[in-house]
């Protein structure tokens, strides 16, 4: 922030923005005592941000009235969300306290103003401290828990937080790259993925979008150029694939309204990078919705009128019965309710159909606050008690005390990207599980008794051991036996920590027999790997598996619950030493001495020259780099923000050369292999390390590993291979 006194144009612009803050708030605010607190919370903020200015150089009240306009317009809340946000700065950034805004505003505007306030001043706070990296679990980890702890008081905070997160990604392009690239770490690690368990559809997609803009931006640029071109090439054909649907529709009776959609730049490079596909093959890249209003008067369920439109529509046009989603019968854990199905245009191209009544539309976009707005008028559905459960389990993680804040960040964001199926009880009652889970989680899920009792199921009427993975739509029925008890190798196929924390608890008595025999695995580990018992390694292996002491280590180590090599591997991380090829300059860090500085490049993602980058400096001095778009990369910035460190490649001169790998897939001609190696080997002298090309039907698939000196070289490689007849797909992968 900075001060400098306005002028007319910046009170005109503050003018505007407001004005267009309350054309919104107006659909949301149901009194005009209501407007006339929101324009209260306007004026107080407006002055106490006076003459303050953002990086940007615009007026600081700008961002204020943007999460404002975001928690209105993306998330649905009402008056005193609205206010909260206009005033949430003002108790950190001026001399006003909450006493004040409580004096002024009352208690429930002031009580979520405090809580934006501390995760604010936590957030602050802790950027300034030094980072002790292995021996405090204090760091960012902190921060979002303090964040998920407001969950307790008022989720509106976190709603609010999520608005204020997503102005501050808008903005990104004003703060220097180090802190632009913690923000997005920070982002994609918890706060995208808490945006989706929340049901915020809008507010995840943008972050999302954001995040590849500045991690990936020559992925995002090739995108979404190519996205453009298709929304024009296809556009008139999407129209005309509407128009019979609507016709239909329209003699059926339905009020209805057609929306298309065309899949974000970021969901597109995922399902290319998860999937392994090109853009081409990324068929559901069209959708259509529909959404429709049911009559106040039917008598039909909107379940029904969601399949009555399905069987309209598919009599129109041929679908696809293994893209069928029925998320209206089973909804997904964040209460999103919908019919999807693909249909075949007339053009030849799938395109994805999804059928919504109004109310899962308002619920797909805005999530929670609008499943809690038609609670509150009356409408209550079989799933509405998803969210809240999910609420509750969250709430018992965070006040757990025997949890370090790293377990509980890795709990948590593991928790929100996890997806849960559907499962059956003898009696056919409905259970959501955990994917991944295992029969005997389904049993601990039950009940505790019946899981420390199992000794085998039935899935499907058909005889499964415990340690069997569960599917969508499974009937599991759990076989218990009275003398049964809990066994250690249990831990090693439990899925959930649910059902692990019961099972280690049964094991309590017998903490200090494992944990003396987990010391001897340690002790022999340490000794047959020449590792010193210093101090410093501890907190190296401590932080790898994030615990706090070394007791609960062994404790885990003896019950098998974490393996050995872990020693080895946090002292002795799997690199790529780089000698030149790294500016040592390029970055601001402790005074020292630039050539004394060690960079590696880490295992994970194996960066090359060229690629986007960031480093993580070590208090050793050690600076480990890696891709941008890295997940570990991500998950290390989000709790160690100030370890982040932006490096340059030094592209002047030759280098060494890097490990790369790119995968083929095309038709099996004769002499193919040979056309590629030479290529490869002759005509641009690269070095290959490995090749394997399979072959079988006339297709032909596999990758080639070569070392290349730069991301420039690797590029022109994959340009010109592509060109070879019989090479359809090719593409860098990981090795």
């Amino acid at each position: 922030m900075s001060f400098s006194k306005f002028t007319q144009k910046d009170y005109d612009l503050i003018n505007k923005e407001y004005g267009e803050l309350k054309e919104v708030a107006a659909g949301r605010c149901r009194t005009e005592a209501e407007m006339a607190l929101v324009q209260k919370a306007f004026e107080f903020a407006n002055e106490a941000h006076k003459n303050v200015r953002r990086r940007s150089g615009e007026p600081y009240m700008l961002h204020p009235i943007a999460v404002a306009r975001i928690v209105v317009e993306k998330i649905g809340l009402g008056c005193k969300s609205i206010c909260a946000a206009i005033l949430h700065d003002v108790v950190e950034d001026t001399d006003y306290t909450i006493d004040e805004i409580r004096n002024l505003f009352g208690d429930k505007i002031a009580s979520l103003v405090d809580g934006l306030t501390k995760i604010k001043t936590v957030l602050d706070n802790q950027n300034q401290k030094e980072n002790k990296y292995a021996n405090n679990d204090t760091l960012q980890a902190e921060n979002f828990k303090r964040i998920l702890l407001t969950l307790n008081d008022d989720v509106r905070v976190v709603l609010i937080k999520l608005a204020d997160r997503l102005h501050n990604c808008r903005t990104i392009e004003f703060m220097p790259e180090h802190k632009r690239d913690k923000v997005l770490s920070e982002t994609m690690f918890i706060f995208i993925p808490l945006a989706h368990r929340l049901g915020l559809y809008e507010v995840k997609s943008e972050m999302e979008n954001i995040w590849l803009r500045y991690k990936e931006p020559e992925a995002f640029r090739e995108i979404t150029r190519r996205i453009d071109e298709s929304v024009v090439d296809k556009d008139k054909s999407i129209d005309a694939f509407i128009a019979p649907i609507s016709a239909a529709l329209t003699e059926a009776g339905f009020k209805f309204e057609i929306k298309k959609r065309i899949k974000t730049p970021y969901s597109v490079w995922n399902k290319m990078r998860t999937k392994n596909v090109e853009f081409e093959q990324v068929y559901d890249l069209y959708a259509v919705r529909i959404i429709f209003t049911p009559p106040a008067d039917s008598k039909e369920t909107e379940r029904n009128q969601c399949y009555h439109i399905f069987s309209i529509i598919t009599g129109i046009y041929k679908y696809q019965p293994s893209r069928v989603r029925d998320w209206v019968k089973h909804p997904k854990s964040n209460g999103y309710e919908a019919l999807h199905c693909t249909l075949m245009s007339q053009i030849g191209i799938w395109i994805e159909v999804q059928i919504r009544s109004r109310r899962m539309d308002d619920i797909a976009e805005k999530g929670i606050a609008a499943h809690w707005a038609y609670k509150n008028e009356g409408y209550v559905g079989e799933n509405d008690s998803e969210m809240d459960k999910w609420l509750a389990k969250v709430k018992e993680i965070l006040v757990s005390s025997d949890i370090g804040a790293l377990e509980l960040l890795d709990i948590i964001h593991n928790d929100l990207v996890s997806s849960d199926i559907i499962v059956f009880t003898p009696k056919g009652e409905q259970r959501s599980i955990q994917k991944g889970a295992t029969a005997l989680d389904f049993a601990y899920l039950i009940h505790t008794h019946i899981g420390n009792k199992a000794i085998a199921a039935k899935v499907n009427m058909k005889l499964v051991p415990l340690s069997y993975v569960l599917h969508t739509g499974d009937q599991v029925e759990i076989i218990t036996a009275q003398n049964a008890r809990p066994k250690l190798e249990w831990l090693q196929f439990l899925a959930t920590r649910h059902a692990r924390n019961i099972v280690v608890e049964c094991f309590k008595d017998r903490r200090d027999e494992f944990t003396a025999m987990g010391r001897r695995i340690y002790d022999n580990e340490m000794a047959s790997n020449g590792i010193p018992r210093t101090k410093k390694n501890e907190q190296r292996i401590l932080q790898s598996v994030l615990l706090r002491d070394m007791d609960e280590f062994c404790f885990r180590l003896g019950l098998g619950l974490i393996k050995p090599g872990v020693i080895q591997k946090a002292i002795f991380p799997t690199v790529t030493p780089v000698s030149s090829s790294i500016k040592p300059e390029s970055y601001k860090v402790k005074p020292g001495d630039p050539a004394g500085r060690k960079f590696v490049l880490a295992s994970c993602c194996n960066p090359i020259p060229g690629d986007p980058i960031l480093g993580f400096r070590t208090p050793d001095g050690v600076v480990t780099i890696h891709k941008k778009s890295c997940p570990v990369a991500g998950s290390l910035a989000s709790k160690y923000g100030d370890m982040v460190v932006i490096p340059e490649w030094d592209l002047s001169g030759g280098g060494q050369a890097f490990p790369v790998r790119i995968s083929l897939r095309g038709i099996d001609k004769v002499g193919l292999l040979n056309s590629i190696s030479h290529y490869i080997s002759e005509v641009l002298g690269v070095n290959m390390r490995k090749v394997y090309l399979g072959s079988e039907d006339g297709i032909f698939e596999g990758y080639i590993e070569l070392l290349v000196h730069n991301k420039e070289v690797l590029d022109s490689i994959i340009e010109n291979l592509g060109r070879i007849d019989g090479i359809q797909k090719i593409v860098r992968t990981d090795i």
